[in-house]
């Protein structure tokens, strides 16, 4: 097999026309092996494979670079720059990351797992080089679907002035994960329709080029180029946009033509300025399957599909996930409330508001990868006497940190922010993670803070949150609790918490889903412990903390989540502040990235289990022999 004898780019480069093509099948052919035994980002690799080789047959890699935006395409990178032995461990722990990871390789230049970045980064890049006197070709693939998220036009509009090598390359394949939304996807597919415009480019210079005109002749073609794009353009706007930015553009061309590929990179190396190469690819590219429905084949979990026919598995009744019952939720309450809004960022399937959207098509707004578009949005339509619920995945809430404080919070809007994936996220690894959304929740003047401890207690959450004056925040993870603790459900009051099993001495006061974990230690311990049921982390049950106080020598907190600013942290603080006679002892996060790996084993990494708690409940009820110093992690 030609993949066998593929350890670097230079062995690409070695190869004969038709190996490449053996190649792209073995490639897709392995692509489809593994994800479907690993999970991940299926399509869009099968998308890039022409893609990937040209650029790996044109470049010198590693001396040049390529800036992968979001960078779950790079698989096939990754098999062309020497990680192809290791392939089989995509996703796993302790094996190769499904993004472009710096300390992975020497060939992943800038790390990245969300979208929009790669401009930017690439951009830095390319200035460095010029400021230190290199020579390298720098390359950012960016997709269409970025192209709706902010970040991507502020780099493309300050690097179109750039008057040294730079290239953009667009891979337009008319999705993200969803199908793209607004007005650059219009635009897109008007490009789409004209590469008619570059070959009337390049003739006109091939004439000039052999007429004996000067200088100034040539300097007037020029300025009559966008004119010339413009008079074949069915519309004023179409392929100008780009020139107009200051980039070169050459495009639309076949994303999947590898000669075509080469050539057009050939070119755009030459040209000493910005430009913008404009391809068009079809994802889930040679799988069928994926290409007739690359929306589900964009991301797959492990063994859920047959390789032969991409059929789904039959898979044992599993329980409801968060985002199912948020979408339930959501129906429900908008079935009650006229005024309730449902908004995300390009995420309507993986949040669950595409079953909103199917119920209420007018009341739902989908806004592309925006995130801070959307918090402001939100803000804008609350002023209006509207209810606004963003549903974004906690990592991703992240970029709107300065419109959740600014346009929300200032305000006092009451705009609720539902943050899927909140905690440990298993094989995306720590691009993904949401461990840092209480933090930066809590500390904002005005908001709330909530966490349902299993699936039973969102809707009466959301609709507590539907009842505030101000803006909230409800944290729940990433598929679905444990199922083994269903207690009914008491009513959710405002800033208290819930004792779920009452003993003294020690007590566990749990947040969100590591409820479970509580209830697990209790049951080892055989129920010599308290369990608190925490809901809020903001505000945060003062009068419930001071009588647990009273009869409890030692608090165990748990949360899925950081520990510096957590919900630990804020039980910490108040217990210092008021100077209340009882040891805090945080269980969470440490200051440390978590790699991808399967939540329960990232949980139990950091002592998120029934045994673990347990063993630090048993810890804090042995006896202290006299004259000795008892010390615990935490102490306040």
């Amino acid at each position: 097999m030609v993949i066998e004898r593929i350890d670097s780019p230079a062995d690409v480069k070695a190869l004969s026309r038709p190996e490449i093509d053996l190649l792209a099948c073995e490639i897709r052919e392995l692509l489809v092996e593994v994800c479907v035994q690993n999970g991940g980002h299926l399509a869009p690799n099968l998308g890039v494979v022409e893609l990937t080789l040209a650029l790996h047959r044109t470049l010198d890699l590693p001396n040049d670079r390529i800036v992968w935006d979001v960078s779950h395409q790079t698989y096939v990178h990754k098999l062309l720059t020497g990680r192809r032995d290791r392939f089989a461990t995509l996703r796993k722990g302790g094996g190769i990351s499904g993004f472009a990871m710096r300390a992975e390789s020497e060939y992943d230049c800038f790390g990245a797992g969300h979208a929009s970045t790669g401009v930017s980064a690439a951009l830095g890049m390319a200035r460095a080089r010029d400021l230190t006197g290199g020579n390298e070709t720098i390359v950012a693939v960016i997709g269409d679907g970025a192209l709706t998220g902010g970040l991507a036009y502020e780099a493309l509009n300050n690097a179109g002035q750039m008057r040294s090598n730079f290239i953009v390359i667009l891979n337009d394949n008319e999705m993200s994960i969803a199908p793209n939304v607004g007005s650059i996807a219009s635009y897109l597919s008007v490009l789409r329709s004209k590469p008619f415009a570059n070959h009337v480019r390049a003739t006109g210079k091939h004439v000039l080029d052999h007429l004996p005109l000067g200088g100034m002749a040539k300097k007037a073609f020029e300025s009559a180029e966008l004119g010339a794009m413009r008079f074949i353009a069915p519309s004023e706007k179409a392929a100008v946009i780009f020139e107009e930015l200051g980039f070169r553009y050459i495009g639309a061309i076949d994303g999947h033509n590898y000669d075509t590929l080469v050539d057009a990179l050939e070119t755009a190396k030459a040209i000493p300025r910005a430009v913008l190469l404009h391809i068009r690819t079809v994802k889930g590219k040679g799988y069928e399957p994926a290409e007739r429905d690359s929306r589900t084949f964009h991301g797959i979990g492990a063994n859920a599909f047959e390789p032969r026919d991409g059929s789904k598995k039959a898979a044992a009744p599993a329980a409801p996930k968060f985002q199912d019952v948020f979408a339930d939720a959501m129906i429900a309450l908008a079935e009650k409330d006229p005024r309730l809004i449902g908004i995300t960022a390009a995420m309507p399937d993986g949040t669950g508001l595409s079953k909103f959207a199917k119920r209420f098509p007018e009341r739902y707004f989908d806004v592309g990868i925006a995130e801070a578009h959307a918090v402001c949005f939100a803000a804008g339509a609350a002023t209006n006497g509207l209810r606004p619920v963003c549903a974004i995945y906690s990592t991703f809430l992240q970029r709107a940190y300065d419109q959740v404080v600014h346009d929300v919070c200032v305000q006092n809007l009451p705009v609720i922010f539902c943050m899927d994936r909140a905690g440990m996220v298993g094989d995306d690894g720590p691009t993904h993670m949401g461990l840092y959304d209480i933090a930066y929740m809590r500390t904002l003047p005005n908001m709330t803070c909530m966490a349902p401890r299993n699936e039973e207690e969102l809707y009466p959450m959301l609709e507590h949150a539907l009842s505030l004056d101000g803006p909230a925040a409800i944290r729940y993870p990433r598929g679905s609790t444990s199922g083994k603790y269903r207690d009914p459900v008491a009513p959710i009051v405002h800033g208290r918490g819930e004792v779920l099993r009452r003993a003294s001495r020690v007590a566990i006061l749990a947040y969100g889903n590591t409820v479970d974990v509580a209830l697990d230690a209790h049951s080892v311990v055989k129920g010599d412990v308290t369990v608190v049921n925490m809901r809020f982390a903001k505000p945060i049950d003062e009068a419930l903390l001071v009588e647990l106080a009273a009869n409890h020598s030692h608090f165990i907190t748990l949360e899925e989540h950081s520990l510096a600013g957590g919900f630990g942290s804020a039980v910490a603080e108040f217990v210092s502040d008021r100077g209340l006679k009882v040891t805090v002892e945080r269980v969470g996060v440490p200051s440390v990235l978590v790699q991808h790996d399967s939540q329960p084993k990232q949980r139990a990494l950091f002592g998120l289990t029934g045994e673990d708690v347990a063993a630090r409940v048993e810890h804090a009820l042995r006896p202290v022999s006299a004259g000795t110093l008892e010390l615990v992690e935490e102490p306040v």
